[in-house]
């Protein structure tokens, strides 16, 4: 017996997929993914920055599985390093399927967040 994958990282965001996310085909844009994994990594950051923060990058994103109508999009996040005025977070989205218990992984990347000060200058990553 085989172990299923499990996701890497917290709970960040769970949202459901619904038909005006999708294609004909009943196939979610990958950029309504992506935009619930920024979503994700600005609610993450945000918390461990104590403040303001924007998305400077996203590194490498390629779609494993395809999310259809109906499923749950549940994003994990983990900061998995803090520079000066940046994070970076491994983040990773999973299909919980329509009226199911499977979790299949979409896509997961590496964000890069910046803080931000009252004035839109980067300001420092506070310690934890």
């Amino acid at each position: 017996m085989t172990d299923r994958p499990r996701p890497n990282g917290d709970l960040t965001l769970r949202t459901l997929a619904m038909p005006a996310d999708a294609n004909a085909a009943g196939d979610i844009f990958g950029g309504w993914v992506m935009a619930q994994m920024d979503l994700s990594c600005g609610i993450r950051a945000a918390e461990r920055a104590r403040g303001r923060v924007v998305t400077a990058a996203v590194k490498e994103m390629a779609f494993e599985l395809p999310v259809k109508i109906g499923d749950t999009l549940c994003i994990y996040t983990d900061v998995v390093k803090v520079g000066r005025t940046s994070m970076t977070l491994k983040v990773e989205a999973w299909a919980q399927r329509y009226l199911s218990d499977r979790m299949d992984k979409v896509t997961d990347a590496l964000f890069v967040m910046v803080a931000l000060d009252e004035d839109g200058k980067p300001k420092a990553v506070p310690d934890e």
